[in-house]
């Protein structure tokens, strides 16, 4: 199948390709994991996944009841390699995502040896059982938008900037960047694995209750009557719905399945520019669309955390033929939906599917 030939073909996550395929996904426990563990169920993939147990009460995982459609569900630590490589090995698995991670950029200043160990440590034990799994063909490490080195400069950040990171979190994923591209260079562009990495800006969703993210702190405050308290108004952030770089992750898998090593390097996924917007931005929109809502400055000293970062994604808008469907009113709205409905006790396994739906329709419109 030629180059251009299968990139036109592959303008949509295709349901025909990943029907049967076996996928091992890390993570699968988390927001983001557990939003793609549906969504692969859903396209009909024997998904196997390999994670810590879900990180908050409540979250995605157990709500939506994601488990119902897996394979198989490994509660186990990625720092443990030989329980990963049996997990991986028992799996046999065609396509791999790496999503296992310590996500959150204040939490690494609290503990940074274990931030650094599952982030930099976590992918080396990945790839490792990868080397001793022959079925693997795909490979997808996400990594973050904050593995570049930021210049707080205003154009978007392409996918040959340097790395870098001022906080822990964010240099772990440079590094676990770094890793990746030894590792595809060392061993696996010689053995036939296209090893891909992704870079996502701001995810949002319904779902998501991690500590020190925007969209969860605001819905915890709501629910108790609180007034939201924010850090950093003026900080900009490229916002977009979970579901945006789930469908570029997708994509990205089928073409190193299909075409290999062309698509074996980084690639961008981020928000429109329109959608890179201010956190005081977001918080008057959430506040203005819902009653009772209300919020403050938090006026004591903060942790340092970059101040504005862009995305430029024209790479896989040309190559992948992936762009954002909804944009970021839109996101606001299908989250603040979502959470009326966890609120209002319906089926979550059944209503995240149904947006999960109306964003393939998106898609496709």
């Amino acid at each position: 199948m030629g180059f251009w030939q299968s990139t036109m073909e592959g303008l949509g996550v295709m349901t025909s390709f990943w029907h049967g395929k076996k996928v091992f996904l890390t993570g699968h426990t988390g927001f983001k994991g557990s939003w793609l563990s549906l969504w692969l169920q859903s396209l009909g993939a024997q998904v196997y996944g390999y994670a810590l147990a879900p990180p908050t009460t409540p979250n995605l995982f157990t709500v939506a009841n994601i488990s119902k459609g897996m394979a198989l569900s490994t509660i186990a630590d990625i720092r443990d390699i030989d329980a990963l490589t049996r997990a991986m090995s028992q799996a046999q698995p065609d396509i791999v995502f790496h999503l296992a991670a310590q996500p959150l950029v204040r939490l690494s200043y609290a503990e940074p040896v274990e931030t650094y160990a599952v982030n930099v440590m976590g992918t080396v034990n990945l790839l490792e059982s990868i080397r001793q799994t022959s079925t693997v063909r795909a490979v997808v490490n996400v990594t973050t938008d904050k593995c570049y080195e930021n210049h707080e400069w205003v154009w978007p950040y392409r996918e040959d900037e340097a790395m870098g990171g001022y906080d822990p979190y964010s240099s772990s994923k440079g590094c676990s960047e770094l890793v990746t591209s030894a590792y595809r260079r060392s061993f696996f562009s010689a053995s036939g694995v296209a090893v891909a990495t992704a870079r996502a800006g701001n995810v949002i969703g319904g779902g998501d209750w991690a500590d020190d993210r925007l969209i969860p702190d605001f819905l915890k405050a709501l629910d108790k009557n609180q007034p939201l308290i924010i850090r950093s108004p003026n900080a900009i952030r490229p916002w977009q719905h979970v579901l945006e770089p789930l469908s570029g992750y997708l994509k990205l898998a089928e073409r190193l399945f299909l075409d290999g090593e062309v698509f074996a390097e980084a690639w961008n996924f981020g928000p429109t520019d329109q959608d890179a917007r201010s956190v005081g931005w977001i918080v008057e929109k959430l506040v203005t669309a819902t009653p009772n809502a209300s919020w403050r400055i938090d006026g004591n000293p903060q942790l340092h955390e970059a101040n504005y970062l862009k995305l430029d994604s024209s790479k896989a808008r040309a190559l992948l033929g992936w762009q954002p469907s909804w944009n970021l009113e839109s996101a606001l709205s299908k989250i603040v939906d979502w959470h009326q409905h966890w609120l209002n006790g319906s089926d979550m396994h059944e209503y995240s599917l149904a947006q999960l739906s109306e964003y393939q329709h998106a898609i496709k419109a």
